[in-house]
C-alpha cells in the first residue's frame, strides 16, 4: 500500500478540515494516510512518504513561516525526495488575496527536490483553494487532489 503524508499548518481550521478531505480522498484510492501538523512533523517523516501533499494557509501570498521552515530543515536531505510525488492546497481570507502564488511557492519547494507534481485541467489547476471555510465544492476539490495524488503514486510504483 502507498504511503501518503498529509502535512498542514491551521490556525483558523480551515486548512485543517481541507486537510481532512485531502485525507479522504487518499483512503478512497486505497492508500495509507499519514496526517500530521507541521508542528508535529518530523523532517524525517518526508524520508519514508511516497507521496507528501502539503496544505498552509496563505499569509501575505506565502506559505506560513512554519511550513517554510520545514522545507529550510528538509535540505540536510537534498536528493532523498526526488521522484516522490507531491502535492499543494491553501486557504485564504479573500480571492487573489495570494492563494495561487502560495501553491506555487509549496510547489517550487517540491520541484527543487526533484519531486513530481501533477496539475489537473479541472477546477483548481495548481491545487485546492478555499477562501475561507471550505464549502462542499472545496471538499469535493481537497478529496480530488488526495486522490490524483495516489493514483499518480500508484503508477509510478507499478501498483
Amino acid at each position: 500500500m502507498v504511503k501518503i503524508l498529509i502535512i498542514y499548518h491551521s490556525k483558523t481550521g480551515n486548512t485543517e478540515i481541507m486537510a481532512k478531505n485531502v485525507a479522504e480522498g487518499v483512503k478512497e484510492e486505497k492508500g495509507e494516510v499519514i496526517l500530521k501538523k507541521v508542528e508535529d512533523t518530523k523532517v524525517e517523516d518526508l524520508l519514508d512518504a511516497d507521496g507528501i501533499i502539503v496544505g498552509s494557509p496563505t499569509y501575505f501570498g506565502l506559505p506560513s513561516a512554519e511550513i517554510k521552515k520545514l522545507f529550510d530543515e528538509s535540505v540536510k536531505y537534498y536528493g532523498k525526495l526526488e521522484g516522490k510525488i507531491g502535492g499543494a492546497f491553501t486557504s485564504s481570507a479573500n480571492i487573489a488575496g495570494g492563494n495561487e502564488t502560495t501553491i506555487m511557492g509549496i510547489i517550487q519547494m517540491m520541484l527543487i527536490h526533484g519531486m513530481i507534481v501533477q496539475g489537473t485541467t479541472k477546477s483548481d489547476h495548481y491545487g485546492a483553494v478555499s477562501i475561507g471555510s471550505p464549502d462542499e465544492k472545496v471538499k469535493e476539490d481537497c478529496k480530488a487532489l488526495g486522490k490524483r495524488v495516489t493514483k499518480l503514486v500508484k503508477k509510478i510504483k507499478g501498483e
